[in-house]
């Protein structure tokens, strides 16, 4: 407690710790800001061994190690933006027994001898940043994330502990699925942060929009007291450059934040932002990963986002203090539709076959990073590929991070397997940008419609969102029934499904095939659209 200043730690954070230094893995699941870093930071200085932290950004690797060194703690970094000297200096330290935290990407993991190495220093926990990657029910992803799982084993098999700040119910089972956890204890806290005010503005065209974010913000820091700082998210690069250069017209602090920017100016504002020296960022979805400031008062949306599992994470950089703080998207069904085009990609059937084929052919196991050598495809997609061809069971590992195709499925029935999983993805996805339109336009409490969508019940309007200032949410959820949230169900045509919210006249359902689903709860009653399964 001393060493990293805190006062107290919430009985969720001490749960999970015993649980770490019992050799337990641990599932954790805390909204963002709720100190998910605790959970292994604590114990990683009892242990006997280096704590390997996997997190997907560089920029996020860089800042915890940074935050950790500050306290004297020995952390590094391992990615493939260091000079040799750098890298070898880093190993010489984690060799010598003198580093207690490790941050690295997925994608150094695909390097045997990064793997042979971490082994040799004795890793006393794994620890799975963002675990919401290795799911494709979440919302963010990340195919290396899914050669994890057999790098751990190569370990030796420490405990892991999966951190996530969203996660619905389905997901916490694909990440324990995945990773391969050990029956984890799952922590999970609420999802509610109730000293943030949720509200929608409706814009016609892309100019009102601008126009009302930016008089929207440089009127949330006039009104607040000095020091106060705020986000601004945005669809495109040029329009976070537009949307800061007319803050600074009206004399706010802004800076302009995207992946288009040179590292050194990302860094700066990153810096500048955390420090307090700008009131504004005005950026892309690349920021925000690892902000730790506590009093950032509004967080503004001048796009909408492709799932409400990403509007959650980002307003949840918000009100971290317990402060009152604003979160507000201004909305446009337009960007709804030019999500739905987005994730409209057709399945990758020729780069499935040609990888099959491929490893078919082969006369051994093959790493998959190697694939791009030998089909007409780029890295991440033969590891797309090769992902899909597993999950479907035409692929094994091998082991030392290889595959091997798996003997008794041709190719054409291997492609057909993947192509149908691929596609289930996509409707998942789709799936997750209408639940985000079914946000903007709810005239019902926010907040209950946020909460749902995790699987968590809330029985009264909040009074704190615009639809319980303008009176149109005035219904209380009911408790009780036939449908109860979290019920397993069933229906004939999309299959096995949970239930994730009840209302007066609906019920949301994800299903594992098609996503979710809101249904009408008289037609569910009158035809038995829905069978529970417990």
């Amino acid at each position: 407690m001393e060493t990293f200043g805190w006062d107290a730690l919430h009985a969720y954070q001490l749960e999970a710790m015993e649980s770490v230094m019992e050799g337990h893995d641990v599932l954790a699941v805390l909204p963002t800001g709720a100190g998910k870093s605790a959970i292994y930071q604590v114990p990683a200085l009892l242990l006997d061994g280096p704590v390997l932290v996997v997190s997907p950004l560089v920029a996020l690797q860089r800042d915890q190690a940074d935050a950790l060194r500050r306290l004297g703690l020995a952390a590094v970094v391992l990615n493939s933006l260091q000079s040799a000297a750098a890298r070898r200096d880093v190993w010489e330290a984690i060799d010598d027994g003198h580093v207690r935290y490790v941050f690295l990407a997925p994608e150094q993991l695909a390097h045997e001898d990064v793997v042979d190495r971490l082994r040799r220093a004795q890793t006393a926990l794994v620890v799975i940043d963002e675990a919401h990657c290795v799911s494709s029910w979440g919302h963010d992803f990340r195919p290396e994330y899914l050669r994890l799982a057999p790098v751990i084993e190569r370990l030796g098999r420490p405990p892991v502990v999966a951190l996530t700040a969203t996660a619905a119910p389905p997901v916490r089972e694909d990440i324990i699925d995945r990773l391969g956890l050990r029956r984890p204890q799952q922590t999970v806290a609420s999802f509610d942060r109730p000293n943030l005010h949720l509200a929608v503005v409706r814009c016609t065209d892309a100019e009102e929009r601008r126009s009302s974010v930016v008089a929207r913000a440089a009127a949330l820091l006039d009104h607040r007291p000095s020091g106060a700082t705020g986000l601004v998210y945005t669809a495109t690069r040029a329009e976070s450059e537009r949307v800061a250069a007319q803050l600074a017209q009206r004399g706010v602090s802004a800076m302009a934040y995207h992946a288009g920017l040179r590292t050194d100016r990302r860094e700066e504002v990153h810096r500048a932002f955390s420090c307090g020296d700008v009131q504004a960022v005005v950026a892309t979805s690349a920021f925000g990963m690892g902000i730790d400031k506590p009093d950032i008062r509004f967080v503004l949306h001048a796009a909408t986002p492709e799932s409400v599992d990403s509007y959650y994470q980002q307003i949840g950089r918000a009100g971290r203090d317990g402060a009152p703080a604003v979160a507000e998207l201004f909305h446009r069904a337009e960007d709804l539709r030019l999500q739905a085009f987005l994730t409209a990609v057709s399945a990758p059937e020729e780069v499935v076959r040609a990888v099959s084929r491929t490893l078919r052919e082969a006369q051994g196991p093959v790493r998959p990073a190697d694939l791009a050598h030998r089909v007409d495809a780029s890295r991440a997609g033969c590891l797309r590929a090769v992902n899909l061809l597993e999950q479907v069971g035409a692929v094994q590992s091998a082991g030392r991070g290889r595959v091997v195709h798996r003997p008794g499925m041709a190719t054409e029935e291997a492609v057909d397997a993947a192509v149908r999983r691929a596609e289930a993805h996509r409707q998942l996805i789709r799936s997750r940008v209408d639940m985000m339109g079914g946000y903007a336009d709810t005239t019902g409490c926010r907040r209950q419609f946020l909460l749902g969508y995790f699987g968590e019940h809330l029985a009264d309007p909040c009074g704190a969102c615009d639809t319980c200032d303008s009176g149109t949410a005035t219904s209380r959820r009911p408790t009780s029934g036939r449908f109860t949230v979290q019920l397993p169900v069933t229906h004939d045509e999309w299959g096995e499904g949970v239930v994730m919210d009840v209302e007066e006249d609906r019920l949301t359902v994800l299903f594992t095939d098609v996503g979710y689903r809101t249904l009408a709860l008289a037609a569910v009653e009158e035809q038995g659209l829905l069978r529970p399964t417990r």
